[in-house]
């Protein structure tokens, strides 16, 4: 039922198109297209973006959307021109997108990331370092601060994340009842919002790749100290863990595993039944399987990312670190890293040679996803840059006041939260966003930095949200928990960190300072649990007490 609705709103889709494209058709000229189009840098610049997010919270579904509005662009771009549509489309925007030399070092990057994981997790180290945690913590509070270590240790990728925390933690949960819902949030708590703060990670390379003009990862650094959904989530559970309590389902499901021992509340007999079957890993794995390829991986990407800033050459560290070359940089590094740690595996009689050969397809599957959407994301950004959107933007908030504009980073984080929630894609949404915001704030350098910054916040919170996101069902499998619980369980929480987010970019937004701004939001934040705390203590002593007469 569902696909045929989608089918029909492809279909719709694909009609509206070729209604936009008939006022094309009386404005395009045939050897004026060949320079510019006859629409650059009008209004209908906006509308190949607007037609990918307006599709994507209707169908719920990326891939289809960022395509037609990448064909809305090659249409707008080429008028009446099919073959020039075609042209557009397929030369111009994707194989364009796909033969920079920038765009392929991230590709690269993803796929050695890919391998590396499954390498890494057919080598046991994961099971180890269960079994080794499980001998050294001895506190539910300590079980749970382990965990969210473990998942800002693993921050190079949030896939690597899932998949790893999940096996290795939930031994140690159980152990001391911690419910399967508070595990799969911890999980996905430290994947995206950790991923997203990180220089070196799959997420950072991504971003990077939308920024033109300037450094890309010298813009990623300068927007960390304003992603604050991001740093507020972490700040958000080390407070739960520290004061001890929960709220909404959640509070329900962890009332459940301590006082019954029950660690579903709402059992899912395929994910039990998965769990019997999963340990396939090498028994003879060590927790160095673990850490030796992470800490190598981390080491080379940064000796990588040095290099391509001249670093060898005389230049300082800092400034070779901000000069770098990151797609140059990371490919060369965990090109190294996987060198290196098959090398590793091999003389330690870890994995057989044919066995890290076989993860090299399984690394690259699991990498397909984001390709794809990177791929997308990059030709629709092809379409809006052939049709002057940064021109047509620059030159419409030039007269706007100073006061909307501050309020922009605010309205930015909200438009991502709701587009992410409906796609369930992180990526698609900040590749959308992303040169929007730029365009924006050409104008105010100083505000491009918080803009960008919202574009990320706002798409990991939408992940976080959304029932469909990628991490969202690898956390509930990773934890071994029922989807559903899952999300139901998460949303208040996040919710709760996007509310202080949002006042926190208002802030920001006015006084143009991570100084002001993270201190205010991270008081905020602390503040709004005390509250919600001291309201669910009323509340479960009013319970008590109708208990108790009864």
């Amino acid at each position: 039922m569902r696909s045929s609705k989608n089918r029909l709103v492809f279909i719709a889709g694909l009609a509206l198109l070729m209604i936009f494209a008939l006022p094309v058709l009386a404005f395009a000229d045939g050897e004026e297209a060949e320079e510019l189009p006859a629409l650059f840098a009008t209004w209908w610049s906006v509308l190949p973006p607007l037609v990918a997010i307006a599709l994507a919270l209707i169908t719920k579904e990326v891939y289809s959307s960022l395509f037609l509005g990448i064909l809305c662009g090659g249409i707008l771009y080429a008028g009446a021109d099919f073959a020039g549509i075609l042209n557009h489309v397929l030369i111009d925007g994707m194989v364009g997108s796909l033969s920079d030399g920038w765009n392929v070092g991230i590709l690269l990057f993803l796929v050695f990331l890919g391998i590396l994981v499954a390498m890494m997790n057919l080598s046991g180290g994961s099971s180890a370092f269960g079994r080794w945690a499980k001998s050294k913590i001895k506190s539910r509070a300590g079980a749970q601060r382990s965990t969210i270590f473990l998942g800002i240790l693993i921050f190079v990728d949030d896939y690597f994340n899932c998949l790893t925390v999940g096996s290795v933690m939930r031994p140690l949960t159980d152990e001391y009842n911690i419910s399967r819902a508070k595990l799969a949030y911890l999980i996905d708590s430290t994947a995206a919002p950790i991923c997203i703060i990180a220089p070196i990670s799959s997420w950072a390379a991504a971003v990077s790749g939308f920024v033109e003009g300037e450094n890309g990862l010298t813009v990623f650094l300068r927007a960390i100290p304003f992603n604050f959904y991001a740093l507020l989530t972490i700040v958000m559970m080390f407070a739960l863990v520290s004061m001890k309590f929960d709220y909404g389902k959640m509070a329900t499901f962890e009332r459940n595993a301590q006082e019954k021992g029950d660690l579903f509340t709402v059992h899912d007999a395929s994910m039990i039944g998965a769990e019997s079957a999963e340990d396939v890993s090498n028994p003879n794995g060590k927790v160095i399987d673990l850490v030796f390829p992470i800490i190598v991986l981390i080491i080379s990407c940064l000796i990588g990312m040095i290099y391509t800033g001249g670093f060898f050459d005389g230049t300082g560290f800092v400034d070779s670190f901000a000069g770098s070359d990151a797609s140059v940089g990371l490919v060369l590094g965990s090109a190294v890293a996987l060198v290196i740690t098959i090398i590793f595996y091999v003389c330690r009689r870890t994995l057989s040679f044919n066995k890290c050969m076989d993860c090299v397809p399984e690394g690259f599957k699991a990498m397909v996803s984001p390709i794809a959407v990177l791929t997308l994301a990059w030709s629709l950004k092809a379409m809006t840059d052939s049709l002057g959107l940064s021109e047509f933007v620059e030159g419409l908030v030039d007269g706007m006041g100073a006061g909307w504009m501050s309020l922009l980073p605010a309205v930015i984080f909200l438009i991502a939260v709701v587009l992410a929630i409906a796609s369930g894609t992180s990526w698609g949404t900040f590749g959308m966003l992303i040169p929007i915001a730029i365009a924006a704030t050409s104008n105010t350098p100083e505000l491009m930095y918080i803009a960008i910054s919202a574009c990320m916040a706002g798409a990991v919170c939408g992940d976080h949200c959304s029932p469909i996101s990628d991490t969202t069902i690898m956390s509930s499998a990773g934890a071994g928990c029922n989807h559903l619980s899952h999300v139901e369980s998460q949303f208040p929480y996040a919710m709760t960190v996007a509310g202080v987010s949002f006042i926190t970019y208002i802030v920001a937004g006015f006084s143009k300072s991570a100084v002001v701004s993270l201190p205010l939001g991270i008081v905020l934040m602390i503040a709004t649990l005390f509250v919600i705390r001291s309201m669910v203590r009323k509340s479960d002593n009013a319970r008590a007490a109708v208990n108790t007469e009864n």
